[in-house]
């Protein structure tokens, strides 16, 4: 959910109604995410989807990683701007939930780029070369800054990582927070403090923190 969301959802409707038209296939996802989920706020969403799709589409990225799939719809959103030989791997280790993304990858025109693997994302990198041109962190906060140490060796000059939920409702303004709090701060501060990357923190929907390595 968005801070316009919350405290001004007029201003949220206006975004979303001067944005680019959502993909039908991303609709049914969405509605169905709601239908089928406890959670379905985790979902990335219309505005951060259609400002992924276009991240994506400027970037024309041959290999994509996505850590944390949840239903899928910021992955079809990133696999808009895939070349086309390019791959997207996107990692979860939610068994229950794999049948509602598998589902929309199958119906989806990137059904062949997409690799869905049900594997921890930690476990991946730490037995994987590939480097990618195109990184999406949104999965286990507590995980972040581990996440980061891990995928930069797998960013070369230019590419983009984003990390999502980095303003966290706010909770990155208190002093003391709980432990996933605390290690979005961290992560943030590891960002900005590291002289190879080039950074800014969008706060669209609940922050974006968009990253260049140099």
């Amino acid at each position: 959910m968005s801070y316009f969301e919350e405290l001004h959802p007029e201003m949220d409707r206006y975004l979303e109604d001067t944005a680019s038209a959502e993909p039908e296939i991303l609709k049914r996802l969405r509605k169905e995410t709601f239908q089928k989920t406890t959670q379905p706020h985790m979902i990335s969403g219309y505005l951060q989807g259609r400002f992924l799709s276009l991240i994506s589409k400027m970037i024309s990225p041959k290999n994509i990683l996505e850590i944390g799939t949840f239903t899928g719809y910021a992955a079809l959103c990133l696999a808009e701007g895939l070349q086309r030989d390019g791959k997207l791997t996107t990692l979860d280790v939610n068994e229950d939930l794999a049948y509602l993304p598998q589902k929309y990858f199958a119906q989806s025109e990137f059904a062949s780029q997409i690799d869905f693997k049900l594997q921890d994302a930690k476990e991946f990198l730490k037995n994987s070369s590939e480097t990618f041109d195109l990184i999406f962190i949104d999965a286990d906060k507590e995980n972040y800054p581990e996440y980061l140490q891990l995928v930069k060796p797998r960013m070369k000059s230019g590419s983009v990582l984003m990390i999502d939920n980095v303003l966290w409702y706010g909770k990155v303004l208190d002093e003391k927070g709980n432990k996933q709090t605390e290690q979005i701060k961290l992560v943030n501060k590891l960002v900005a403090e590291d002289a190879d990357f080039e950074n800014v923190i969008l706060p669209l929907r609940d922050g974006i923190h968009l990253v260049r390595k140099k």
